[in-house]
């Protein structure tokens, strides 16, 4: 499964980035509309990938952090929920905007996705809410052990997804300084120490 793309930003499009890799193959990656905007030509760019395989379609996306890309996913899990209404909803805010627009049950806030109606917002609201919160409150109650242990959690996922065996690296990065680092800058470090191997 593809999990990362890291690559040169060769061009813009109204939905995606056009990403060349360095082994010379060029990858369209649709994105929000304000990373698109953000993003500039001649950027190198690390992104979180899903990729949609359908029956005469094969579309991938992007996400700048590991916590976009699982609550994307949480997003697909909901009934009438594809991933370009996915992508949407992202491109409203940051993801504890849309979280508290769910928790409080703002049908209203969602409805402005293109392309998302008032029953299917309601349906989001309905199966997320109750996971929203419970997330919310963990995080909350367990404080910063918890987010070290996400982390820490993530880079392994990411690793072993990108074919590294589980047991290399849970002791590569159980030795790892983790204090303020995001998933993004771990997997970074990550990367460059396994490369040294």
């Amino acid at each position: 499964m593809m999990y990362i793309i890291t690559g040169t930003i060769q061009q813009k499009t109204k939905n995606s980035l056009i990403v060349l890799t360095p082994g010379g193959v060029g990858y369209e990656v649709g994105m929000t509309l304000l990373q698109i905007a953000e993003a500039t030509i001649g950027e190198q760019v690390s992104l979180f990938t899903y990729l949609r395989v359908g029956e005469n379609i094969m579309e991938l996306y992007g996400f700048k952090t590991m916590e976009e890309r699982s609550f994307f996913l949480l997003l697909l899990s909901v009934t009438g929920v594809g991933p370009k209404s996915a992508m949407n909803i992202l491109g409203l805010g940051s993801i504890e905007e849309i979280q508290a627009a769910i928790g409080r049950g703002d049908v209203k806030y969602l409805t402005a996705v293109q392309g998302m109606g008032k029953k299917t917002a309601e349906r989001l609201v309905v199966e997320l809410k109750s996971k929203v919160i419970s997330q919310k409150s963990k995080v909350n109650v367990e404080g910063n052990n918890d987010v070290i242990g996400n982390v820490m959690g993530e880079v392994i996922e990411a690793l072993v997804g990108m074919g590294y065996q589980k047991e290399e690296v849970k002791s590569l990065v159980r030795d790892m300084d983790v204090a303020g680092k995001k998933t993004e800058e771990m997997l970074r470090d990550a990367l460059r120490m396994l490369a040294k191997h």
